[in-house]
């Protein structure tokens, strides 16, 4: 059954045996964006993975990050100065070198080859566009979360319930300072559920069985006896 983030509150105060004025609705949702958040750092999914279109400015090397946007992945412009049209993936270098290369940031040159973090709001490319070349960010984004509404469901929520659980009641634990037994029993299966999450959004969902072949798992045969 997925959850709702209606029926998680009342899971987690069932598990933890207090009642909503110990565990309150706002206590839970803090709890519960924490158990997301450790959740979404420290493993990928396909849930979260975006792409947004936008086009550069002449004349101008910012560039403006997306508002949900956590990890990026790839730049890549569109060079419009050939026929067909050529993909570019731009490469990523810190501000200095950038500096270094172009020191000239207000002059159009040519088409961007690389790109920085400027700070929280901008990347910077370099050389200055001359164009109004098309730029393409694909990029991890900021997902969203089941404490929207007591009605609302995630990805997580419907695909990954005990995962979710387990790492709600790892926070719901922390914050009542329960029994070390607990908090260590429920850490213990937090990180089994997160493995196994792991290990098929980073790794069985992105093979393919034609390429890749059917993962096998080596069985232990013993030789025939021999006489």
């Amino acid at each position: 059954m997925a959850y709702t983030f209606a029926n998680l509150k009342t899971d987690l105060r069932s598990y933890t045996e207090v009642d909503n004025t110990v565990l309150t609705d706002a206590i839970c949702t803090t709890i519960t964006k924490n158990a997301e958040n450790r959740i979404y750092r420290e493993a990928d999914n396909d849930d979260n993975r975006f792409y947004a279109t936008s086009t550069l400015t002449i004349g101008n090397r910012y560039v403006t990050i997306p508002t949900d946007l956590r990890i990026i992945r790839y730049a890549q412009v569109t060079n419009s100065n050939v026929t067909p049209n050529v993909h570019v993936y731009l490469e990523r270098k810190d501000t200095s070198f950038i500096t270094e290369y172009y020191d000239t940031p207000s002059t159009a040159s040519g088409l961007p080859v690389y790109y920085a973090n400027w700070d929280a709001q901008y990347w910077l490319v370099a050389p200055t566009p001359d164009k109004a070349y098309p730029l393409t960010l694909a990029y991890i984004k900021q997902p969203s979360s089941i404490t929207a509404s007591d009605s609302t469901t995630t990805y997580l929520s419907n695909k990954y319930q005990d995962l979710l659980l387990y790492a709600v009641l790892l926070e719901g634990y922390g914050y009542l300072k329960g029994p070390a037994d607990m908090i260590q029993y429920y850490q213990q299966s937090y990180q089994q559920a997160l493995q196994s999450y792991a290990i098929e959004q980073q790794g069985r969902r992105r093979r393919d069985e034609y390429q890749d072949g059917v993962i096998r798992t080596p069985l232990k045969s013993p030789p025939p006896t021999q006489d």
